[in-house]
């Protein structure tokens, strides 16, 4: 085996043994064990694309899409949980070596936690909305703002913050800073919905005139925002892996009903109209995973993965909101038991469909990359 393969191996094996066992505690509100994420660490989980020599694996985007897909399959929000500190850890490395040297020791270890911060109550899919600001002071620069439906939000001990730098209020005026979320003039809050979001971390936080050093600027304006529309191609692709994985697992949970169950004298799998949703679900889930691994390798080239990621999102999210609440129907009542993952994976598909861009929005990206306007003149 490779060391990718072996890699993946024990993501397998770590979904199946400490985070499915732990999902539908996490799904009634319970907040998951420090000591899970450690285990993750130890792993690789938070250094998936980092080289060895920063303490990291060294291995490619796509082996941490797959390491997503497994354990979404387990439990979609801690998969999000998991690579958001990764992401952090991942552009600290890239842009403030600095700073890495402080922080990735414990980001690698699974000791802190971290996430990326743009959405606002304000300003969702369009960043360029953003209220938070950063005004130069001696020695640095002060932040005011808050930001909310952050992964990682109610735990997380480091932040990347995206503001909008001095009176500046266009797109390249916005900055990306590190943000110690334990320090003065930050107040963190939890975010809980009808469906428990303690797996996924899920919270905000305020900032009133946040000091920060100079160095902590990691990404300057003309350059920051940039790189959310690059990173947010690879956070799409990765999601729609999930969403595959979520589906994969579902789809495995009925198949094994169905051969236990017995109805009318003879298993479930044995009727012919019961199957067929199965079979429907895996041919849609075949070709979500075709148009996912395309988004998966045009990753690397941000121009080319700009339509494809979106197409790879959307058909995923809707591939699993059609056939998740099937599937639930097919296993009966049985299928509600915390136990399955059916009803988890159908609450999670919801917040996959709003994470990283809505369906509205992604599909006018497609229609615009798709279907130009005005269309070209020919000769």
């Amino acid at each position: 085996m490779t060391e990718g393969n072996t890699f993946l191996a024990s993501v397998q094996a770590f979904a199946n043994q400490q985070v499915a066992p732990s999902a539908a505690r996490w799904s009634q509100g319970h907040v998951p064990d420090p000591d899970i994420f450690k285990a993750a660490a130890r792993l690789g989980l938070f250094g998936i694309e980092l080289p060895v020599h920063a303490g990291g694996l060294g291995l490619d985007f796509r082996h941490k899409a797959e390491a997503c897909r497994i354990l979404a399959a387990a439990d979609f929000g801690f998969a999000m949980a998991v690579v958001n500190t990764h992401n952090v850890a991942l552009r600290l490395f890239r842009s403030a070596p600095e700073l890495a040297g402080a922080h990735l020791v414990t980001l690698l270890s699974g000791e802190t936690s971290a996430c990326t911060a743009l959405t606002e109550p304000c300003a969702g899919t369009d960043a360029a909305a953003m209220r938070t600001r950063a005004v130069e002071a001696p020695g640095g620069w002060v932040l005011n703002g808050e930001k909310t439906w952050i992964v990682n939000g109610r735990r997380a001990g480091l932040a990347i913050v995206f503001a909008k730098c001095g009176a500046g209020d266009d797109p390249g005026s916005i900055g990306a800073f590190l943000v110690d979320l334990t320090a003065q003039g930050v107040e963190r809050y939890p975010i809980d919905s009808a469906f428990a979001q303690t797996g996924t971390g899920t919270g905000g936080f305020t900032l009133k005139d946040v000091h920060l050093p100079r160095e902590n600027l990691i990404l300057p304006p003309g350059t920051a925002f940039r790189s959310i529309l690059a990173e947010i191609n690879g956070a799409r692709a990765y999601v729609a892996a999930m969403c595959c994985g979520m589906l994969e697992a579902a789809i495995a949970t009925v198949a094994a009903h169905g051969h236990r169950r017995v109805s009318f004298g003879k298993p479930l799998m044995e009727h012919q109209a019961w199957r067929l949703s199965l079979a429907q679900a895996g041919t849609d889930l075949a070709a979500s995973r075709a148009l996912t691994d395309r988004a998966i390798s045009a990753v690397p080239d941000d121009r080319a993965a700009q339509r494809i990621a979106a197409e790879a999102k959307i058909h995923a999210v809707q591939t699993c909101q059609r056939h998740l609440p099937a599937l639930l129907h097919a296993m009966g009542a049985e299928g509600l038991r915390l136990e399955h993952c059916l009803a988890r994976h159908l609450a999670a598909v919801q917040s996959a469909a709003l994470t990283d861009g809505a369906e509205a929005p992604l599909l006018e990206r497609v229609s615009k990359l798709s279907f130009p306007f005005p269309p070209a003149l020919e000769d």
